[in-house]
């Protein structure tokens, strides 16, 4: 499996960590992913032949050294050149989320599908804003779209639906995958400030400087947007997704709360509407013994609500370098498993 990394700021350092860490695993399952060319405007675009060492490239990325200073790696102009000398089966998309274009990240998919590569995002851009061209342009081309990674990072949501769900008859999927907001709430319960929960989610790195996507509910639209379409065969946009935030909570409406045994959490939730399947994200009053009010802090949870099995729960980390990390790792295992 000759991939291609584009994109190696966080994220991509943590898919290289993870490759490093699953390494053995990955032999045992029959796959072999070797690095061919890493591609980034900041820290350097290279290539090699016979596959590049990841330790090497995390140690100069991390010290701050280009990647262009690569013992014996040709130094490449971007992924155009990329495409056509690497020879690469695999493109592995890590830039950050455009939610407004799609880009760059967009114009990468689109690039590696034409040039007849499989495709693994991370990036949630390209599949909330074109979802089914691109899956239509990869069935077309017989190739692998595959974006575990944007949902719920690590915690394996579209491939646990993939592996055990299809046919069980969907009725309603709902849940919290915004682990920013969840743990902004979670504090909040413990009285602090709307203000302080969110300087200390920034702190610790779960909101960013700017956490207007997170905090208005907007990265949890995107969410619930690819759940519909590529779970559901949906046909929505991100503006059919009605949407609110939790800045407008306040320490009242917490404490209210939780005199009645009850909690706020920001819920996304997609249900049959009149016309089809519909999708809302925002603040709800839950109770506390719910899956969804006993969540506390960054973590993520989803709710299958199906015909054949009833509810079916999944949680686990909504974010993380790591856990990004493994998303990628389960979706090259099962492009490996679908073209073998």
């Amino acid at each position: 499996m000759r991939l291609i990394l584009v994109g190696f700021g966080t994220v991509g350092r943590g898919v290289a960590e993870s490759l490093l860490a699953s390494e053995p695993e990955l032999l045992v399952a029959g796959a072999e992913p070797r690095v061919v060319a890493v591609v980034d405007p900041v820290v350097g675009s290279v290539r090699h032949e016979g596959g590049l060492d990841l330790g090497t490239l995390l140690r100069l990325a991390d010290t701050g050294k280009s990647l262009a200073t690569y013992p014996g790696a040709e130094t490449v102009a971007g992924l155009k050149e990329v495409l056509e000398v690497a020879g690469a089966d695999i493109l592995v998309e890590l830039t950050p989320t455009d939610l407004h274009t799609g880009e760059p990240g967009l114009g990468h998919v689109r690039a590696a599908l034409k040039a007849g590569l499989h495709v693994v995002t991370t990036n949630k851009g390209p599949i909330t804003l074109a979802y089914h061209e691109l899956r239509d342009t990869a069935h077309k081309a017989g190739l692998q779209l595959r974006f575990e990674g944007t949902v719920l990072s690590g915690t394996p949501v579209l491939n646990l639906y993939e592996a055990g769900l299809v046919g069980a008859g969907i009725r309603e999927i709902r849940g919290v995958v915004n682990g920013t907001c969840n743990f902004i709430l979670t504090e909040m319960e413990g009285g602090t400030s709307y203000a302080k929960a969110l300087s200390k989610a920034q702190h610790l790195g779960y909101a960013e400087a700017d956490p207007s996507g997170d905090v208005e509910g907007r990265d949890a639209a995107a969410k619930v947007l690819i759940l519909a379409n590529s779970i559901l065969d949906a046909n929505l946009k991100l503006e059919d997704v009605n949407c609110a935030g939790i800045s407008e909570l306040t320490a009242e409406d917490i404490q209210t709360a939780c005199m009645a045994g009850k909690t706020w959490r920001l819920i996304a939730r997609i249900s049959q509407g009149e016309n089809g399947w519909e999708a809302k994200v925002g603040p709800e009053e839950v109770n506390r013994a719910d899956p969804e009010g006993s969540l506390t802090g960054p973590e993520n949870l989803l709710i299958f609500d199906t015909e054949a099995l009833g509810e079916v729960t999944i949680t686990g980390p909504g974010a993380g370098r790591r856990a990004t990390g493994h998303a990628v790792i389960a979706d090259l295992l099962a492009v490996h498993r679908n073209v073998s």
